[in-house]
């Protein structure tokens, strides 16, 4: 069983609470605008990291992590990118992807937009922990939290960091 610590969109800025709330877990993923490589490294030293680039980050995190990573864990197919969509709304190039080979979780960032929902047609869950930081428009900063384990994807918990400061 792995533990993993989903964060995105800190856009430079990581509160020094999410190393409190992602202590039990076993890795953290970044879904993307990561900002400061900083940022990156700070998570990089506190547990295993696997990250995407987003739309904002600088040239030197775009050559350091790929746009698209697709991976598996504890038996569960995972497909992280930043700009990706959501069931039923997909972007075009997410959508080719994951009609040919449908992840069983597929995880993105970019909306600001906590969302946890499943694709019945394509059998997969979708997960996008919203945003850390303090850029854009959501007000409540969020976090997710949740377990993989013999193929399965369960003990998952939304946490809410506080609102976002301007």
């Amino acid at each position: 069983m792995k533990r993993i610590g989903l964060i995105s969109d800190t856009h430079s800025h990581l509160e020094e609470s999410v190393f409190d709330y992602f202590e039990e877990c076993d890795e953290i993923w970044h879904a993307g605008d990561i900002g400061d490589p900083a940022v990156a490294d700070r998570l990089a030293e506190f547990r295993p990291f696997r990250a995407v680039y987003g739309n904002i980050d600088e040239p030197a995190l775009r050559r350091r992590f790929p746009e698209d990573l697709r991976f598996e864990l504890e038996g569960v197919d995972v497909f992280m990118t930043h700009i990706g969509g959501y069931p039923g709304r997909y972007n075009k190039r997410v959508r080719a992807i994951l009609r040919e080979q449908p992840p069983k979780l597929y995880i993105c960032g970019h909306s600001h937009i906590l969302k946890v929902m499943p694709d019945k047609t394509l059998g997969l869950l979708h997960i996008n922990p919203g945003a850390a930081g303090n850029h854009g428009f959501h007000k409540m900063k969020t976090i997710v939290r949740f377990s993989l384990n013999k193929g399965e994807i369960k003990d998952l918990q939304v946490v809410e960091l506080g609102k976002r400061g301007r």
